[in-house]
């Protein structure tokens, strides 16, 4: 696990500066500790923190192929890389070291852009192949590892891991523009991430899932091309007991794979279902007990820690647990910098301190995420099947009339429990199924955002609104199966936006190796071609998964309600945290920038304030976007790493 970042000159060879370069890569100092390394050419420049988990000894990076043509720096785990290494070896590579990251650079030799459909794991990588003069870009087909990159305007490409990489780029020429995307702040207030393939900053990109881009130095500028995509046949005919002694080898291989290590290992063990299987079939692998480590919340509503020990005692792991206090609200302005664009899933906190315990005992953790999005465990999702049941029994003409006017008679109830929030549910009603899960997952809905942004905001959008983003992504799922289409949905949107940054920053934020053996898409292939009735099933879902993991894992675990990894915003928002969401919220730095009506503004903190409304999660999604604007535009080039070897030398309380 690394923090990779590079310079390339896309119309010759200007040279590139060395204090350019080093300033961008130590700004991902955290993310590799152990040691960093620069190359530089003529026309360019590559960076390379390293987190050393295998091949300690001779996989420093940047590394070359056998005569120094082809150099390539690389974020993430080949995860078969040992079968690939005789593979190449027969046609004739020679292997200078026993790393994943050789297997790039000889895989592109011989295979070219098609490299990437052999390797299974989690990566973002470049290469440089100067024979060809040719720059290679690609990123894992789930999005587990970032690739960010700008092209300005004199044709110099940047890219990095985090953003942060690029902003620190400033040479004689200039450097990137600061300036915010419209449609990518629509985004975020609508979604609380921006989704791929767009950036906050207006000139910067990331890297689709499942996409490469291959640059010919000299030639225009190609499209990213899409080199995977997932497809839900659902056409698997298998019965439940088969299906579940097939999900349980699946999974033993998918984990077995991200076993393999050379520093100490362990696993997050929450005492949900995901990462309680991930833990049981490690136990069943693994000569010794399992390092497991848990989060305990000093508020019982949050808490699911005792689950988490049922599963810990039945397999004897070495567990620990830190009890993190209800008003552990200290890390925002961390967060906000971390982040390096407006980020607002408030699990964000206790993930930081999930990471930040396993780092004490472990360099590389498994986890359970992915695994609701595959498997249908999202409780929305049964939400949503419901209403698509109703929808599918009325025409069009007569739902989208009679559902949209009682929606907007109904009188608003965020304070009751979903199922009595009819409003919401006539709404949903009125919608198509796409518009519908869109408005179910959006933060500030889009009555919300319409009052929330001024009218010059409104006229930079141009009618853009983060819908969107849904209607392509459907226009592209190649299935009208009600599930599989929120599940795609949320694989190509929530799954990459949230989950994934949230667990990469959060992890590398502690020089953490987070693997996800739900993500392997090898698994992920073949769950999409179950029917979709054996991932929910009547209330129940991820069924067939729970029917699997029933022999190794408690009752009380399996089919208990959901809970999630949540903090108190409502109580904080009306309690410790009261003045400092209205000093931001109602402060300067958002007023100045003239997107905001401030009426609506003092309307949500009042409202929420008072007791009235739960606008705890609109708030917070404000709350983050004044830390990013302090943090990061306002900010400069202050860098995570730069914060952390200030704190150690005791700068930083």
């Amino acid at each position: 696990m690394c923090g990779i970042t590079g310079i390339v000159d896309l119309r010759g060879g200007r040279a590139i500066e060395p204090h350019v370069l080093q300033r961008m890569n130590d700004s991902q100092w955290h993310r590799g500790p152990d040691e960093g390394s620069v190359h530089i050419e003529p026309g360019l420049g590559f960076g390379h923190r390293r987190l050393s988990i295998i091949d300690i000894a001779t996989g420093q990076q940047p590394l070359f192929n056998e005569d120094g043509s082809v150099v390539v720096v690389f974020n993430g785990e080949i995860y078969n890389y040992q079968s690939l290494i005789p593979e190449l070896q027969a046609l004739g590579h020679v292997f200078r070291t026993k790393s994943d990251t050789e297997v790039i650079v000889h895989a592109w030799e011989s295979w070219g852009e098609d490299c990437v459909q052999r390797f299974r794991g989690m990566f973002a990588f470049a290469l440089w192949d100067r024979n060809k003069q040719t720059l290679f870009m690609a990123r894992d087909r789930l999005g587990v590892k970032p690739m960010h990159y700008a092209i300005l305007d004199d044709g110099t490409l940047l890219f990095g891991s985090e953003l942060k990489s690029l902003l620190a780029y400033r040479d004689g020429r200039g450097g990137m523009s600061r300036e915010l995307d419209p449609l990518a702040v629509e985004e975020y207030f609508a979604l609380g991430y921006v989704a791929e393939p767009r950036c906050i900053f207006k000139q910067a990109r990331k890297l689709e899932p499942g996409y490469s881009l291959c640059i010919r130095r000299g030639q225009p500028l190609p499209a990213p091309r899409r080199y995977w995509d997932l497809r839900f046949t659902l056409d698997r005919q298998i019965g439940v007991e088969e299906a579940c002694a097939e999900l349980r080898e699946r999974l033993a291989e998918s984990v077995r794979l991200r076993m393999i290590a050379e520093v100490p290992l362990g696993a997050f063990l929450s005492g949900g279902v995901d990462s309680s299987a991930v833990v049981a079939t490690m136990a069943g692998l693994s000569a010794g007990p399992v390092n497991t480590c848990s989060i305990a919340f000093d508020d019982p509503k949050f808490n699911e820690s005792e689950f988490a020990k049922m599963v810990a005692d039945r397999y004897r792991t070495n567990h620990r647990v830190e009890t993190v206090r209800s008003d552990d609200f200290d890390l925002i302005d961390r967060l906000a910098r971390l982040y390096d664009e407006p980020y607002a899933d408030s699990s964000a906190l206790p993930t930081y301190r999930v990471c930040e315990l396993a780092r004490k005992h472990v360099t590389v953790a498994l986890s359970g995420d992915g695994g609701d999005e595959s498997l249908g465990g999202y409780r929305r999702y049964r939400m949503h099947l419901m209403e698509e049941r109703m929808r599918s029994a009325l025409p069009a003409g007569i739902r989208q009339p009679v559902f949209g006017l009682l929606g907007r008679l109904y009188p608003k109830a965020d304070w009751a429990p979903r199922v009595f929030r009819a409003k919401t549910t006539f709404q949903g009603m009125a919608r198509t199924s796409v518009e519908a899960y869109f408005h179910s997952v959006s933060i500030l809905r889009g009555e919300m955002r319409d009052r929330l942004f001024s009218p010059a905001f409104k006229a930079q959008l141009g009618g853009y609104q983060a819908q969107a983003v849904f209607d392509r992504h459907a226009a592209e799922a190649g299935t009208d199966d009600a599930l599989a289409l929120i599940q795609y949905l949320d694989l190509k949107t929530y799954l990459v936006g949230d989950i994934n940054t949230k667990v990469d920053r959060a992890s590398m934020a502690h020089s953490l190796e987070v693997r996800e053996p739900l993500m392997d898409h090898e698994l992920v292939e073949w769950l999409a071609t179950l029917p979709s009735d054996l991932k929910v099933r009547g209330q129940e879902g991820k069924y067939i998964f729970k029917k699997a993991m029933e022999p190794a894992l408690p009752h009380e675990v399996l089919y208990r309600p959901k809970m999630g990894f949540s903090v108190p915003l409502a109580r904080w928002f009306r309690g410790p945290l009261r003045q400092r969401v209205r000093d931001a919220v109602l402060g300067d730095r958002l007023a100045e920038t003239g997107w905001f009506e401030p009426s609506y503004l003092r309307s949500l903190v009042d409202g929420h304030q008072s007791g009235a409304y739960d606008y705890s999660a609109p708030l917070w999604t404000l709350l983050m976007f004044d830390g990013f604007l302090r943090q990061v535009v306002d900010g400069g080039e202050a860098s995570l790493g730069a914060l952390r070897q200030n704190e150690e030398a005791g700068a930083l309380s």
